[in-house]
């Protein structure tokens, strides 16, 4: 597969807790890029973080969070990053989506 060199990193922030259809919704959302033929999805766990209620998410052993930040990474065209977005749309109750240009250097099996 080939992307082009302007290419498109979209991010989804998340919370671990965050469920879709009876599922981790990160799960959720890595299965359908890799269904929709997505290039790549990485599903990153954070340690810390808060979000727009403001209220903190730590993997401290004294205030262990079950609902730690989940962070989802996917670079591939614009075209097929569009494409993608409606169905976030609808799975993303709560959380922050963002788009950003990419420069695509190297992309191999």
């Amino acid at each position: 597969m080939k992307i082009p060199a302007e290419g498109k990193l979209l991010r989804i922030f998340i919370g671990e807790a965050d469920k879709w259809q009876g599922q981790p919704l990160y799960e959720a959302i890595v299965h359908l890029a890799k269904k929709e033929g997505m290039a790549g999805a990485t599903a990153l766990k954070g340690f810390m973080g808060f979000g727009c209620k403001s209220h903190m998410h730590t993997a401290k052993l004294l205030r262990l969070s079950e609902d730690l930040p989940i962070v989802i990474e996917i670079v591939d065209s614009e075209e097929k990053i569009n494409r993608f977005l409606p169905s976030l749309d609808s799975m993303v109750k709560e959380g922050l989506i963002t788009l950003e240009k990419a420069n695509v250097i190297m992309y191999r099996a």
